[in-house]
């Protein structure tokens, strides 16, 4: 199966963008080789803006540009992104709901050997707190050529998740991405998988060995996670219990978001595969997913308990 890092499909997605729509502006914090902002740079320098390692200012910058009438993209680590730059996404580009898109690559434990430092394990529960902030967790390369589109035209703060990881493809050219709209991936009446990101890949593959042993659950494709779709999780509430999956800390990212619609209004047996409030450390992607229990079989035996609370 062919696997490309949802970075890279960013790259590509940017030039893609810039042939068509003059207004879009690139900014990186000096990581443009590994972000794939390069690619950008290479065929628009008059609209590519290194700000070296000062992700503070790249934000403020971008919040300028966005002001002028730019649609600016402002691209580094996604700890640097979502930690240093913090308050100046706040209080710059989310409190005025300026049309600045930050892409934040590396994000999750498959950063690997550069170790808890680098891994962002909580930069979705910091974004999805901010008021006006949509935040984008795409599963593989063509979703996020899609989502990246869809960014730019959706007015207003958008953080768009992408790793550094290769990932299976998931989609054809046939998809359709909508923002603030989730994707049945699978069906099944006995509970069903919410998943985002790298773990959505997992959660087909978990579907599948559970529907070896005879047990027909759903896999929901929860990419954009703020503004949730809560009609999708309430349909999944329908089958009785419900799984999420992600590479982020438990705490405050997709499990939360989805537990929290659900106490609402339609509470489940419900259980988070997910860091489980820990840090990270260094390591192989492959190595820490599984030793963190980010694996189809952490999400098989999560099913199973969650089926056997109905």
């Amino acid at each position: 199966m062919e696997k490309i890092a949802t970075r890279e499909a960013y790259g590509r997605a940017l030039v893609d963008l810039g042939r068509l729509e003059r207004r879009i502006v690139v900014l990186d914090a000096d990581l443009s080789k590994s972000t794939k902002t390069e690619y950008f740079a290479k065929e628009f320098p008059e609209r590519f803006f290194n700000m070296g390692i000062a992700e503070q200012n790249l934000m403020g910058t971008a919040a300028g540009l966005a002001l002028a009438g730019k649609i600016p993209f402002a691209s580094t680590f996604a700890v640097f992104a979502a930690g240093r730059a913090y308050d100046q996404i706040r209080n710059t580009i989310a409190y005025p709901r300026l049309n600045v898109k930050i892409a934040a690559t590396h994000a999750g434990l498959s950063v690997g050997e550069d170790g808890a430092s680098h891994q962002a394990l909580e930069d979705i529960a910091l974004m999805r707190a901010l008021p006006n902030m949509t935040v984008i967790v795409p599963a593989d390369a063509e979703e996020t050529r899609q989502a990246v589109k869809a960014a730019a035209e959706h007015y207003g703060p958008v953080y768009l998740r992408l790793g550094r990881m290769n990932v299976p493809r998931i989609y054809g050219n046939d998809y359709r991405f909508i923002l603030g709209k989730a994707d049945w991936l699978r069906r099944g009446h006995m509970a069903t998988i919410i998943a985002c990101g790298l773990m959505v890949a997992e959660a087909l593959r978990a579907q599948e060995m559970l529907a070896a042993q005879g047990l027909e659950v759903g896999v929901l494709n929860m990419s954009t996670i703020k503004p949730l779709d809560r009609e999708a999780v309430m349909e999944a509430a329908e089958t009785g219990a419900i799984v999420t999956a992600e590479e982020h800390n438990v705490v405050g990212g997709l499990g939360s978001a989805v537990a929290e619609a659900l106490v609402e209004m339609k509470p489940v047996p419900m259980k988070r595969v997910g860091v489980q409030d820990v840090f990270g450390e260094s390591g192989s992607a492959e190595e820490l997913l599984t030793k963190y229990g980010l694996t189809a079989g952490a999400i098989l035996e999560a099913v199973k308990e969650v089926i056997r609370r109905k």
